[in-house]
């Protein structure tokens, strides 16, 4: 699959998370010439460290950011439905401590969060007995009362990875490994310089979008002449890992002294997943890890609610990563408004960058960037992602319950295990994974547990993949599954044969 850099485009987007992913899928659509190139890999950063959830943000309300939860609780409905391989509807459980919120408030928190919008395919919520709900078990015996929600679940890094496949599938062109280093103006565009292995390129542009993430001030100040009115508060949030502490379906939000809310959400299918932190960064966005005192309070926090008791020394995994939060006047981290706000510059040429926004809004801010850039650019398409489903999502009905009955007849031999997880992995696109496959010697070496030769190449050649890491931790969360093992095998499979499908992927630079 060929990916060279064009001379010239409409639009080039600088990073490839989830918010460039998704301005660069909606300007493609609307038939807009687009380039977007990415320093590392897709989601390498900031999109790949959430807290894996679409929802509108219970607690938001406290802060009277009514707006901000309805805009999002409408997106979450969206995107539910367009990529029902990737996202599943999940019920929270809040133990009631009366201490931190008395149940009125809770209540009445909930009946807006289930009115702010409408709901079609999440139900509704309610109080629960946790001395005879499933739930409850888990639980210290003092947690009686409890409140029952519905959000979503997303695997985040694959979110961004459709989008840069649909933004493809359109026609635009998307470089990973390729860092912009500057931007100087030209007759009223841009001519871009881009750096990858190769060497260097320029591309000419009628428009840029600067969505860098957390490096978004940075680019502004150091890549371009403009310089930006509005800045971002990187705030850094912290997740842990640990063996799986209760069996059911349910995720539970938890509640502490300090305002904050933690959630733990059944993940991996063997594990359990602890966070977020909010906690305010000034270091390199790249470098990011979690420190002692973060996994200190997240079992902390664990510890008052459920029966097993935690401690560090049984996590066996985490991540961290910086959200480019839009700067306000809030004095804690914990406060600072999860809206977003887009800049856009005409003068020398036309420059949106991109400021604050989170995973459940990204489709909309999308939409927004494009109507925003489409008078510039002479768009004359409506918006059109609000009800198109992203690759792989066509599932029938809508449904993954039938989608998979119909591949465990189709694929009945293939491992259950591996079934699954590429049903959910790759959508209607298991189609371009198995390929004329029938057996599983057709998958080539078994070169991880799970993982075979087939698969690999399909990630080389189709969703940009390059490195082990890209490979068990992006497209997949194989390497939870992993974390003793020795990767010699698939490394060196990498470094035999991915040259070929690398070359054919490397964007073949035009000098400067």
């Amino acid at each position: 699959m060929s990916r060279s850099a064009p001379a010239s485009c409409d639009l080039l987007v600088v990073g490839g998370g989830i918010n460039g992913s998704g301005i660069a899928r909606d300007a493609a659509g609307r038939g807009l010439k687009v380039v977007l190139c990415e320093q590392d890999d897709l989601a390498a950063h900031t999109s790949s460290a959430s807290t894996k959830l679409i929802h509108g943000g219970l607690r938001y309300l406290e802060e009277f950011h009514f707006g901000l939860v309805r805009k999002a609780l409408m997106e979450r409905e969206v995107l539910l439905g367009a990529a029902p391989h990737i996202m599943r509807p999940l019920h929270f459980v809040m133990p009631h401590a009366a201490h931190l919120r008395p149940a009125w408030l809770i209540r009445a928190g909930l009946f807006l969060y289930d009115h702010l919008a409408t709901r079609q395919r999440l139900a509704a919520s309610a109080a629960i007995d946790l001395r005879t709900h499933i739930a409850g078990e888990a639980l210290q015996p003092g947690y009686r009362r409890g409140f029952v929600y519905s959000d979503g679940w997303v695997d985040d890094a694959r979110l961004v990875l459709l989008n840069a496949l649909d933004a493809q599938a359109r026609g635009a062109s998307i470089l990973t490994h390729t860092r912009c280093e500057h931007l100087t103006p030209a007759n009223g565009a841009w001519s871009a310089t881009l750096s990858a292995a190769s060497g260097q390129s320029t591309v000419q542009a009628r428009a840029v979008v600067n969505a860098t993430g957390p490096w978004v001030s940075a680019f502004v100040a150091e890549a371009t002449p403009v310089r930006a009115a509005h800045e971002v508060r990187l705030v850094k949030g912290s997740h842990i890992v640990v063996p799986r502490m209760f069996a059911h379906r349910f995720a539970y939000i938890f509640q502490n002294e300090d305002r904050r809310i933690v959630f733990a959400i059944p993940y991996e299918h063997e594990f359990t997943l602890l966070g977020t932190t909010d906690v305010d960064y000034q270091g390199d966005p790249a470098a990011v890890h979690i420190d002692a005192s973060e996994i200190t309070y997240l079992c902390a926090l664990a510890n008052r609610y459920f029966r097993q008791p935690l401690s560090p020394a049984d996590v066996v995994w985490s991540y961290s990563g910086v959200r480019p939060l839009l700067a306000d006047e809030s004095s804690d981290a914990m406060s600072v408004t999860r809206d977003y706000a887009l800049e856009l510059d005409r003068h020398p040429a036309p420059l949106l960058s991109v400021f604050g926004g989170k995973i459940t809004t990204y489709r909309r801010l999308a939409e927004d960037a494009v109507n925003l850039l489409g008078g510039i650019l002479g768009v004359r398409a409506a918006p059109w992602t609000r009800g198109a489903r992203l690759p792989g999502g066509d599932l029938p009905d809508g449904s993954f319950a039938v989608f998979l009955r119909t591949v465990e007849r189709r694929y009945a031999w293939l491992p259950v295990g591996l079934r699954l997880r590429w049903a959910h992995a790759y959508g209607t696109r298991i189609e371009r994974v198995v390929g004329g496959a029938s057996r599983l010697t057709d998958l080539g070496q078994e070169l991880l547990p799970q993982l075979f030769e087939r698969e690999v190449e399909y990630l080389c050649r189709e969703e940009f993949a390059r490195s082990a890491q890209d490979i068990l931790w992006r497209r997949s969360k194989l390497g939870l599954h992993l974390l003793n093992t020795d990767l010699g095998p698939l490394e060196r499979w990498l470094a035999a044969h991915a040259g070929a499908e690398r070359a054919q992927a490397e964007p073949q630079m035009r000098p400067v």
